[in-house]
C-alpha cells in the first residue's frame, strides 16, 4: 500500500510539471509527445478504472503485471498502435436496414444538438445530391446522433427518414446512437491549455462521440472519410478520391486530407479505425480531435501532411456546435465542380535551376499541396517531364506563385512538348520540341492540345525565356489525358 501511495505521488509531481510545460508551450507538438512518452511508461499508474471501458481494461491489467523497462515498453506500444480489436459498445439502430455487402467508401459524421441553427440534413442531402448512381452504389454514410437528449434524437430521426427513406432502404444511410452509460467521466476533466470546464467537456465527448463512430464503421468499407454535420461537398467527390487513392498505390499512408479545415474530408484505411477509436478514447480529454489526429498520424510514420487540392469539401455551418458562436471558416482551396481531377501520368523531372532546400522539382507534378522553389532563373534554365511512356495529352495547366508570394512567378517563359526520347549523359531527353505557347501572368493552360500536335508527347518543357530577379516557385502542372 506505501509503495502504491509512494507511486501516486511520484505520477502527481510528473504531471504537474507537464501541466507546466503545457503552460509554458501551449498547444506545441513536443509537450503532447512528452506526455504521450510518459504516459506509455506510467500507463498501468495513470489509467484509472473510471477513464476506461472494460474492453480496454483487460489490456491494461495484462500490461501492469510487468515491469516496463525500455524492451517491454517498446512492445507495449506496439501492442496499442496494432490493437484491431473492436470496442464493446451496444449500439442502437435509430434508422437502419441491414448493411448488404462491404463497399468502397464509409462517410461517416457524428452530430449533436445544437443551440443555433442544425445542418444535418443539408450535409446528407449534399452528400447523395454530389454523387451519381454509380457513385451511390459504392457509398454508405453512417450518422451517429451523439446528443444525450432523446426528444432531440427522435425528432431528427423522423427528420432523416421522411427525406431520405429510399437511401436507408437501400442500405446506404445508417443512423446509430452510442448509449450514454458507455462513456467515460466527462466532469471534472483536466484543464489543458486553461480552457474553461464546459470546453474541456465539450471536446471531450467529441472525441468519444468519434471514437464510437469509427468503432462503428471499421468493417463496413475498404475507405473511411470523416465529415462534420455542417459541410458541402463537391460534385462527383467519391470519384476524385478513388482517383487519388491509385495514383497513391504503391506508397505508404495514415491519412488523407481533401480538406484543410479541421475534421473535414479525413480519409484512412478502414483498417487502421479500430486503433484510431482506441487511440481518441485513450487521450479523450488531451485535446481536441483534430490535434489527436496529427499525433495519431506521426505515430504510425507518416511525418507529412498530404493534402489534395482542389478541397473536396467545404464548411457551411454559420454556428458553431460550442455554445452556438458564430463559425465562419471556410476552405478557399475549395471547388464545387473538382471532378477534373488531372491525371499527371507517371514521369521523371528534371531542372537546371538552383533549387531552394527541398523543394525539388517533383513537388510540382504532385497534387499534393506542395511546390518547386527555385532561386532567380536565367535565360534557357528549363523545367523538364519526362514521361515514362509517350501519352496522348487532353489539357495542360502549369501555375506559378503562391497567394503570400504573389511575385515569384514565371515573369517570362514559354511551354514546349516533344518526341523521341534517347539517352544521353545517364539521363533521358527529346530530340526535338514544338513551341505550344507563352505564359501570361506566371500561368499556362490550353485545352484539346491533340488538335494541335501531331504526334504523341513524350516531353514538357518549361523555357525560361528571359532572366529575371524574382525566385520562381512553379505550384502545380496539370495533366489531362485520354
Amino acid at each position: 500500500m506505501q509503495y502504491r501511495m509512494l507511486k501516486f505521488y511520484q505520477m502527481k509531481h510528473i504531471f504537474e510539471i507537464l501541466d507546466k510545460m503545457r503552460c509554458l508551450r501551449k498547444r506545441s507538438t513536443v509537450s503532447f509527445l512528452g506526455v504521450l512518452v510518459i504516459f506509455l511508461l506510467f500507463m498501468n499508474l495513470y489509467i484509472e478504472d473510471s477513464y476506461v471501458l472494460e474492453g480496454d481494461k483487460q489490456l491494461i491489467r495484462e500490461t501492469s503485471t510487468h515491469q516496463l523497462n525500455s524492451e517491454r515498453y517498446v512492445h507495449t506500444f506496439k501492442d496499442l498502435s496494432n490493437f484491431s480489436g473492436a470496442i464493446n459498445v451496444t449500439y442502437r439502430y435509430l434508422a437502419a436496414t441491414p448493411l448488404q455487402r462491404k463497399r468502397f467508401l464509409t462517410i461517416g459524421l457524428s452530430s449533436v444538438k445544437r443551440k443555433k441553427g442544425n445542418y444535418l440534413l443539408e450535409t446528407i442531402k449534399s452528400i447523395f445530391e454530389q454523387s451519381s448512381y454509380e457513385e451511390l452504389k459504392e457509398i454508405s454514410v453512417v450518422v451517429h446522433l451523439a446528443d444525450f437528449n432523446s426528444s432531440w434524437r427522435e425528432v431528427i430521426v423522423q427528420d432523416i427518414t421522411q427525406k431520405f427513406a429510399h437511401h436507408i432502404i437501400a442500405g446506404r444511410l445508417v443512423v446509430i446512437h452510442a448509449p450514454e452509460e458507455y462513456y467515460p467521466i466527462l466532469d471534472g476533466l483536466k484543464r489543458n491549455y486553461n480552457d474553461p470546464e464546459d470546453r474541456v467537456r465539450f471536446r471531450s465527448k467529441q472525441n468519444v462521440d468519434y471514437a464510437f463512430l469509427l468503432n462503428f464503421c471499421a468493417n463496413t468499407s475498404d475507405y473511411y472519410v470523416m465529415l462534420e454535420d455542417d459541410v458541402r461537398c463537391s460534385k462527383n467527390f467519391l470519384t476524385a478520391i478513388k482517383k487519388v487513392i491509385t495514383s497513391l498505390e504503391g506508397t505508404y499512408w495514415v491519412t488523407l486530407e481533401f480538406s484543410k479545415l479541421g475534421y473535414i474530408g479525413k480519409l484512412y484505411h478502414s483498417h487502421d479505425l479500430p486503433r484510431l477509436a482506441h487511440f481518441l478514447l485513450m487521450f479523450y480529454q488531451e485535446m481536441p480531435c483534430d490535434w489527436l489526429l496529427t499525433h495519431f498520424r506521426g505515430l504510425l510514420a507518416q511525418k507529412n501532411v498530404i493534402r489534395f487540392k482542389p478541397s473536396l469539401f467545404q464548411h457551411m455551418g454559420y454556428y458553431s456546435s460550442y455554445k452556438g458562436t458564430e463559425n465562419k471558416l471556410k476552405d478557399d482551396d475549395f471547388e464545387e465542380e473538382s471532378f477534373d481531377i488531372p491525371d499527371n501520368p507517371p514521369a521523371n523531372l528534371y531542372t537546371n535551376m538552383n533549387v531552394f532546400e527541398n523543394y525539388e522539382a517533383s513537388k510540382a507534378y504532385s497534387s499534393v499541396d506542395e511546390y518547386f522553389w527555385g532561386k532567380p532563373p536565367s535565360a534557357g534554365d528549363v523545367f523538364v517531364i519526362i514521361f515514362e511512356n509517350p501519352i496522348l495529352i487532353k489539357k495542360i495547366k502549369v501555375s506559378t506563385g503562391t497567394e503570400d508570394r504573389q511575385n515569384d512567378i514565371l515573369h517570362h517563359g514559354a511551354l514546349d512538348v516533344g518526341e523521341n526520347v534517347i539517352d544521353f549523359k545517364q539521363s533521358r531527353q527529346c530530340v526535338t520540341y514544338l513551341r505550344l505557347g507563352e505564359f501570361k501572368n506566371g500561368n499556362f493552360e490550353m485545352s484539346e492540345v491533340n488538335q494541335k500536335i501531331p504526334f504523341d508527347i513524350h516531353c514538357i518543357r518549361i523555357y525560361v525565356t528571359k532572366t529575371q530577379k524574382e525566385w520562381l516557385i512553379i505550384r502545380s502542372i496539370s495533366i489531362w489525358t485520354f
